[in-house]
Order: C-alpha cells, then sequence, then structure tokens
C-alpha cells in the first residue's frame, strides 16, 4: 500500500469537497478558499490584459465560472485516482488484459465520478467496493450543487443588470435624477422608485454575501454597471438628504432606507476586490438644481454635510475605479 498516495488524494478530496460545498451552500461564508483565490487571481490578470477592454473583461464572470468548475473536476478525479492508487490490488481488470495502469485507474475514476457505469474495471471487495460508492456519490454531489449554483448566480446576474438599468434609467448622474423627479413642488415621484431601488439592492446584497462572483460580472456597458448606477444614486440621495430643505423630500423613510441599502451592499465588497480611493470623487452640484428652480440649502452647510461622508464617498469611488468607470458626473448640457 502507498501511503504517499492516499494521503495526497485524501487531503485533495477534503479540500475540493470543501470549497465545493463552502462555494455552493454556506450563504453567509461567500466562497471557498480555492475559489476565492481563482477569482481573484483570474480578475487581476484579465485586468492587465486588457485595462481598456470592457468585451474582455465581460468574460470574467463566465471565465471564473467555467475555472472553478474545471478545478473541481480536475481535483476530485484526480484525488480519487491517488486514493485508488493507494494499493496495488485496488481495481482489478474483468477482461485479464494485465496489470492495471494508471491509465486505467484515471479511467476507471472518471466513469465512476460520473456514473457512466462501463464496467470493464472492478473494485476489489471490501473497502474498495464502499470507496467506488462514494467516489459515484461524490460526483452526483458536484453535478447537482454545480448545475444549481450556476443557475443561482446566472439569475443574481440578471437582477443585478435590472437594478442597474431601473436607476439608469431615471438619470446618468445624481444631479440628472433629482432634477426628473422635481414636479414644482416636492420630489414625492421618488418615493416608488426609491421603494423599488431598496427591494432590489436589498436582494442584490443577500446575492453578493452568497455568491461573491456575481463581483466579477463585469458589463461592457456603463448604464447596465451597478458600480456606476449605486454611485449615482447615491449621489442623488446625497443632495436629497443634505442638499434639499425637509418640506420638499420624499419619504424620509424611503431615503433613509436607500442609503442603508446602499452601505449594506457596500459593506458586501470584500478587500481582495476593492479597496476605498485614496481620492474623494467630485462633490455633486447644487447649482444643477437651482437651475431647474429646486430649493436648496447654502453652499457651506451642504460641504459641511458632505465632509462627515468622506469614507462612505471615497469607498464608491474605489468600488467604480475597481469596475474600471468613471465616476457618474454632470457633462455640459
Amino acid at each position: 500500500m502507498n501511503r504517499i498516495y492516499l494521503a495526497v488524494g485524501v487531503l485533495l478530496l477534503g479540500g475540493t469537497v470543501i470549497d465545493l460545498l463552502w462555494t455552493t451552500l454556506w450563504v453567509a461564508g461567500g466562497a471557498g478558499p480555492l475559489t476565492s483565490r481563482l477569482m481573484v487571481w483570474t480578475w487581476r490578470s484579465l485586468r492587465r490584459i486588457g485595462a481598456h477592454n470592457s468585451r474582455l473583461l465581460s468574460l470574467s464572470g463566465p471565465l471564473v465560472f467555467a475555472l472553478s468548475l474545471t478545478g473541481w473536476i480536475i481535483l476530485l478525479w484526480g484525488g480519487w485516482t491517488l486514493i485508488f492508487a493507494g494499493a496495488e490490488g485496488a481495481l482489478i481488470d474483468t477482461l485479464n488484459r494485465g496489470p492495471v495502469s494508471w491509465t486505467d485507474r484515471i479511467y476507471f475514476v472518471g466513469y465512476t465520478v460520473f456514473t457512466l457505469g462501463i464496467g470493464d474495471f472492478a473494485p476489489r471487495d471490501g473497502i474498495w467496493q464502499l470507496l467506488t460508492v462514494f467516489a459515484t456519490g461524490s460526483g452526483l454531489l458536484f453535478v447537482t450543487l454545480s448545475v444549481t449554483y450556476v443557475l443561482s448566480v446566472l439569475d443574481a446576474v440578471t437582477q443585478k443588470r435590472a437594478f442597474a438599468n431601473n436607476v439608469s434609467g431615471a438619470g446618468t448622474h445624481g444631479e440628472e435624477i433629482v432634477r426628473a423627479a422635481w414636479d414644482g413642488e416636492a420630489l414625492h415621484e421618488l418615493d416608488l422608485p426609491l421603494n423599488t431601488y431598496v427591494r432590489q439592492l436589498t436582494e442584490l446584497t443577500a446575492n453578493h454575501k452568497a455568491y461573491p462572483v456575481l463581483h466579477y460580472f463585469h458589463s461592457a456597458r456603463s448604464d447596465r454597471s451597478p458600480a456606476v448606477e449605486i454611485a449615482a444614486l447615491d449621489d442623488a440621495l446625497t443632495l436629497i438628504r443634505f442638499g434639499i430643505p425637509d418640506e420638499h423630500r420624499p419619504s424620509g423613510i424611503l431615503v433613509r432606507s436607500a442609503r442603508k441599502s446602499i452601505q449594506n451592499y457596500l459593506g458586501t465588497l470584500h478587500e481582495n476586490f476593492v479597496q476605498p480611493s485614496d481620492d474623494v470623487p467630485p462633490p455633486p452640484n447644487l447649482n444643477a438644481l437651482n437651475e431647474a428652480d429646486i430649493p436648496t440649502v447654502s453652499d457651506d452647510a451642504f460641504e459641511a454635510s458632505l465632509a462627515d461622508l468622506d469614507k462612505r464617498r471615497r469607498t464608491l469611488l474605489g468600488y467604480t475605479e475597481s469596475d474600471l468607470r468613471q465616476w457618474p458626473t454632470r457633462r455640459n448640457e
């Protein structure tokens, strides 16, 4: 019996199963240690190769998926192959073609894990029969969890882009969102959209905690990028909360809920994906609201409020920069 092969096989198999279960089943745990490192490595590599190519970066999410699934298959297959190589007589050639080779072991493990049931090799009686059953079970576990995981993540990606589309439909920057909602007296037209944004952000936050791979699904279009649209929405909420008098604001509860939802979402951005920027993004422009005859507080009062939001806004800028986007600002109109 070769104890080295057995030990290495058990380690590979154990690490793979832990990473698979961690990534697909542990909702609050994020991705497993192997998958987390793979995601970071893939994203950083694509950023170095195509820093200014959104089309290339849009492949990061699918590529992470493909590499993760491939890695799990290889480690699962390799682990069981080493385990069955741990004893010379673990397998029997039912066709009596001679000694069992490494190719034969790889072949046996492959059709066992993927439940093909070809049968020209068989396990020796005893523990090896039991291990064959476990190998088949691990294959079924891998296929079931992987399919469920992929479908769940793709659904979450769709929700993520739907949120970005909803916000971009209201405006491409904070001032435009506020001006579009002004009815001449107040901003109550924002009540319904804000309620929708809060619901969508809550779902996005839960999805990002469960599936960190969502961070790496880069959109080729900026108007479908949550990084840009969350920054625009936060600027709009900053203008509403600190730049407009109370009597003209939409529902205070909705404004607070929306700002809290953004804060919770930012909490899902782990340090390997985004770091707060060293710079502070340009402040929202009260003059743009004054041009639309929207009442505002004084510039000094608004600037004093922005000083307390420094860390939040640098994190938002870091998020947009990590997605290789520019901060959404008002252009010359």
